[in-house]
């Protein structure tokens, strides 16, 4: 198994890195990062504590590249999405995210639970232009995947989707999603798992370059978890 990191400013990298028996490689510029995706030696590449430009450079690559962040709240994990401010723009870009999202589930030997999270609650229409159309917009995604996938719309009430342990959870846009994962690993302290990338070939995981040493041991582990189960 090989792996590689990303080590910026944040020297937490190193302290995780410390925990392992087995030999991790480090890149400290994006491009030897993107030099160790692509190759093919390397079975797994996370961003670690590297500027997030990253992902642009990848996104040139993979135009539908997006990201899904796997947290864990008492036990129960589920897959945030998205999480990219550039992310999650248009129903169909949901769609999509979705269906990533639920092989991605499926690939942890779980079927999925979806929850969408949209400005208001059911009653909130017609308080302005913005809550009703990111109401309608879920509205109109459960009836296009109701027939595919256990979906729910939870309105603005994401502590009932967390609560019914959701394992995908839908924000309304990226830079809510952004906002949600920053208010619940950052502050609240839920534990994050690191984002998987989907929609793109290489094995990849995005983290925050503000992670603790303890986040960081959980991209790892997940990174670990994911090569043992394709090989």
């Amino acid at each position: 198994m090989k792996i590689a990191i990303g080590l910026g400013e944040n020297k937490n990298v190193l302290k995780a890195i410390e925990q392992f028996p087995f030999e991790i490689e480090i890149a400290r510029t994006n491009k030897e990062l993107l030099d160790f995706l692509n190759n093919p030696e390397i079975d797994g590449v996370i961003r670690g504590s590297l500027e997030s430009n990253i992902i642009m450079d990848l996104k040139k690559q993979y135009p539908n590249l997006f990201r899904a962040s796997l947290l864990e709240k008492d036990g129960n994990k589920f897959l945030l999405a998205p999480v990219g401010i550039d992310e999650g723009d248009s129903i169909e870009s949901k769609i999509m995210i979705i269906e990533k999202c639920a092989e991605a589930i499926k690939f942890m030997d779980e079927e999925p639970k979806i929850a969408l999270i949209s400005g208001g609650r059911k009653n909130d229409k017609g308080r302005s232009k913005k809550i009703d159309q990111s109401i309608a917009d879920c509205e109109t995604i459960v009836k296009k995947l109701k027939n595919r996938y256990n979906i729910k719309h939870y309105y603005i009430l994401i502590e009932e989707a967390v609560k019914d342990h959701a394992n995908i959870i839908i924000a309304p846009d990226g830079i809510t999603g952004n906002i949600i994962f920053r208010s619940m690993v950052l502050v609240a302290g839920v534990k994050s798992n690191g984002a998987l990338t989907l929609n793109q070939p290489t094995l990849f995981i995005d983290t925050s370059r503000s992670q603790s040493t303890q986040g960081y041991i959980n991209s790892i582990n997940l990174i670990k978890r994911m090569i043992e189960k394709t090989e």
